[in-house]
């Protein structure tokens, strides 16, 4: 992996206390995103947070409530949280205005974390943390780049609960419930706060999304890391019932930790709800743990089926 490097502020944007933008050269594209650090130390590790579809890396820290922000919550516990702008989002859309393919995406990804290390502490080294799209993308770069260190993703899974092809065909408003579930589950202001962070899905992006549950079946045999997968209660994308997570489990056999797991009181889009304090935290610990595994030279936790989680 290569890269030309640079770390430079981008154009201000609504983030939280301690949180700054940064742009990150990579691959040819100049990523933008959000950079958080622990005050006062080094981090234990570094985490890449990776956005979904039609999202940004601001989805990370939302704005409708203090509790929301992942990457103020890991700095605070002592990790560097690093959450980009995918390529074809953000800064790069004016380069890249068809997006990328997944396999493209990951290539860009891994020169970004490249980049990243030469001009910031880093830690024990990355961690990834992704949602829905992001999660595809997470999988598919740990199943191409070594050396990272484990894997969190939310929101995405190996077979659809709706037909990519019907998505065309759904009414605007059926899209939008798949994606957030009921109102209730989240901050007053939400919606307000979030116009900020929604962009256009870039047409190549869009072309790959009825290839995954295949694309899906190629990788899953490649991850190797310790994996974490959570299921939000009112997730309506994907197949989640026990019958579809066992299979799920059965695809990952060479991840040397597996858990799935539900996060109750949520919809499709965690970290913007109640549920993301809880939700952050369950990944932080589940990091933690990951870490001190290796660092003792013990053998992670046992695998684990699907358990049930409740939002603080």
């Amino acid at each position: 992996m290569s890269a030309s490097r640079t770390a430079r502020r981008a154009p201000s944007q609504t983030h939280s206390a301690g949180v700054r933008p940064l742009l990150l050269d990579a691959a040819g594209l100049t990523l933008s995103g959000l950079l958080a650090e622990p005050a006062g130390r080094p981090p234990k590790a570094t985490v890449v947070a990776v956005h979904g579809g039609g999202m940004r890396a601001g989805y990370f820290d939302g704005q409708a409530h203090p509790d929301l922000s992942l990457l103020t919550l890991g700095a605070r516990l002592g990790y560097t949280v690093l959450a980009l702008d995918r390529p074809g989002y953000g800064h790069s859309a004016a380069q890249a205005p068809d997006g990328l393919t997944l396999d493209e995406q990951s290539a860009v990804l891994s020169a970004a974390l490249d980049a990243f290390a030469q001009d910031h502490a880093t830690g024990r080294g990355f961690v990834l943390l992704a949602h829905s799209y992001g999660g595809k993308l997470a999988l598919t770069t740990v199943a191409r780049t070594p050396g990272l260190l484990a894997l969190d993703a939310s929101g995405v899974g190996h077979r659809y609960g709706v037909d990519p092809g019907e998505r065309q065909r759904m009414r605007r408003h059926l899209d939008w419930e798949r994606n957030w579930g009921p109102l209730g589950l989240y901050p007053q202001g939400t919606f307000r706060a979030a116009e900020t962070l929604v962009a256009p899905i870039p047409p190549r992006e869009a072309a790959e999304v009825e290839l995954w549950p295949d694309m899906f079946d190629d990788l899953a045999p490649r991850i190797d890391i310790p994996t974490r997968l959570t299921f939000a209660e009112h997730e309506a994308w994907w197949l989640h019932e026990e019958p579809h997570l066992a299979d799920l489990a059965s695809r990952l056999a060479k991840a040397p930790v597996l858990t799935i797991e539900r996060q109750s009181g949520a919809g499709h889009n965690i970290s913007l709800g109640h549920a993301a304090r809880s939700y952050h935290l369950r990944a932080l610990a589940f990091f933690e743990e990951c870490l001190r595994a290796t660092e003792d030279d013990r053998p992670g936790p046992r695998p684990s089926r699907a358990r049930s989680t409740s939002a603080a």
